[in-house]
């Protein structure tokens, strides 16, 4: 099969417990070590995290992800 052109799906996940640029950074620290993942944005006031990867991520993994930076996926 020939490889398509690169497609980056875009996923919005909520967090629960993020209150400030800190926790944006921590949360997003630890999901941009995923594999696959080339952005996150993380907003504390809304608890989104915005994630663009190259395939579908592991929920289980952006939990554990998520859970490593002292947050709780939604």
């Amino acid at each position: 099969m020939a490889a398509e052109t690169q497609t980056e799906l875009t996923t919005v996940y909520q967090v629960k417990g993020m209150t400030c640029g800190h926790c944006e950074g921590a949360v997003s620290g630890e999901i941009s070590a995923l594999p696959g993942v080339s952005s996150v944005t993380a907003v504390a006031k809304t608890g989104e995290v915005t994630v663009v990867s190259a395939a579908p991520l592991d929920r289980e993994a952006v939990a554990a992800a998520v859970d490593e930076a002292g947050y709780e996926l939604v």
